[in-house]
């Protein structure tokens, strides 16, 4: 079976609604919020983008080129996410699905991330404990940059 773990996180911040969205839909800056991601390229705004994910992992070394897809976008409101990628030298694919979502706060903005990702091939074989615990990491670095950036309350 395929490692999929689900995540869920909340984030106060002090921004406005047009702000956080705006903050939010800006992926070269999300990328740079991400410690494995770079080289975000927009192919389509709010729609198509690629970045290249670069990362080691136990005794892996891997670089796969990301396909990042947004649906469903009620723009202020929510996205779905969904960016995938294969590193064909290490023999591994990565697949994160997510739900981005809004609502205003009364000093600001709740931002709501949902959602799940999924490895396979060579990487897999680290185990979900290890996975899990790089994905934590990488999640824990997102949001603390989106606090810096919007201002958590």
């Amino acid at each position: 079976p395929v490692p999929r773990s689900e995540f869920h996180r909340e984030l106060s911040v002090t921004s406005t609604p047009e702000q956080t969205w705006s903050t939010l839909t800006d992926v070269p800056q999300l990328v740079s919020w991400v410690s494995i991601v770079e080289d975000a390229v927009e192919i389509e705004p709010l729609a198509r983008y690629t970045a290249v994910l670069m990362d080691r992992l136990g005794p892996f070394k891997l670089r796969a080129d990301l396909e990042i897809v947004l649906t469903d976008v009620e723009v202020g409101r929510s996205l779905k996410v969904r960016a995938s990628g294969e590193d064909r030298a290490v023999g591994s694919r990565l697949v994160v699905d997510l739900i981005l979502s809004m609502e205003p706060l009364n000093a600001g903005t709740v931002v709501v991330v949902s959602g799940a990702y999924e490895v396979s091939g060579k990487a897999a074989s680290m185990g979900s404990g290890t996975i899990n615990k790089k994905a934590e990491k990488i999640m824990n670095g997102f949001f603390a940059a989106a606090g810096n950036a919007l201002g958590t309350l």
